[in-house]
């Protein structure tokens, strides 16, 4: 068992279908603003929209468990109970299409769509979880996310076309605490390939991508679009590796496309 933080930050808006969206690494659930304006509003699709703050970002605490996306899989669990809600919507972008794989193995009966951006349901390779684990015990020893910053994390998130967003990045980025960072990449690093979570379910899912992502290739989205039973994929030109950031409408409109699948 898993052991909940005490202090859990959720931002919320609107009303109708539930859906919890979980931000990338190494952000918040700030990264989610457009969404929680738009998606609820009287041109949106009637969701009501959930954002939480993951374990140790923003305002949630860490904890005390062992890293591991299973963790943060039960939080959102945890977080439809105390919301009062039995089935939701789960998107997740980066690293929150991580978490999001792994509530659907381990709550796939809470799943009522699933939504996968800009993430990849295969496993690191022996050079990525080398890669973070190198950063997990930089930003530890040195009590310090200076290095993400140094190493230009936030301009290598983005697409070519989206520079006015590098600011608004880092300081996102400058935020986060070293605990929380290490903790994340850890959990990141030993989780294992999840393709055939998605030949398993049976719950609408859009797979989101951006044409311009450097960290995630196309062909990383197209693998999970071939492994599920009713995935349909969007590909935003343009848009590198943070596309409800960069493209908030285009993304929005994959996002109502999803919620109209679920409803019908």
């Amino acid at each position: 068992m898993t052991q909940p933080p005490s202090a859990v930050s959720v931002r919320e808006s609107g009303t109708g279908t539930p859906l919890v969206l979980l931000h990338s690494f190494p952000l918040d659930a700030s990264m989610w603003s457009a969404q929680l304006d738009a998606l609820p509003g009287p041109t949106g699709h009637g969701a009501r929209v959930l954002a939480p703050d993951q374990r140790g970002f923003g305002g949630t605490e860490l904890g005390t468990d062992e890293p591991s996306l299973d963790a943060l899989a039960d939080d959102v669990a945890l977080l439809l109970d105390a919301a009062g809600i039995g089935r939701a919507v789960l998107g997740g972008l980066s690293m929150g299409g991580y978490v999001a794989l792994a509530f659907a193995r381990r709550h796939p009966d809470r799943l009522a769509g699933l939504l996968l951006a800009n993430t990849k349901a295969t496993a690191d390779t022996d050079a990525a979880r080398a890669n973070r684990e190198r950063i997990a015990a930089a930003v530890l020893a040195r009590d310090s996310v200076q290095l993400l910053l140094d190493e230009k994390m936030a301009a290598g998130q983005l697409g070519p076309d989206s520079g006015h967003l590098v600011d608004r990045v880092q300081g996102l980025i400058a935020a986060a605490s070293p605990a929380a960072v290490a903790w994340a990449q850890r959990a990141m690093a030993a989780r294992p390939e999840s393709l055939d979570v998605l030949a398993g379910l049976r719950v609408p899912t859009a797979v989101v991508a951006g044409a311009q992502d450097g960290l995630i290739p196309l062909t990383e989205a197209e693998l999970m679009v071939r492994a599920s039973p009713d995935a349909e994929l969007t590909v935003l030109p343009g848009v590198g590796h943070l596309s409800a950031l960069e493209a908030p409408e285009e993304f929005n409109a994959a996002v109502g496309r999803l919620l109209e699948r679920v409803a019908g």
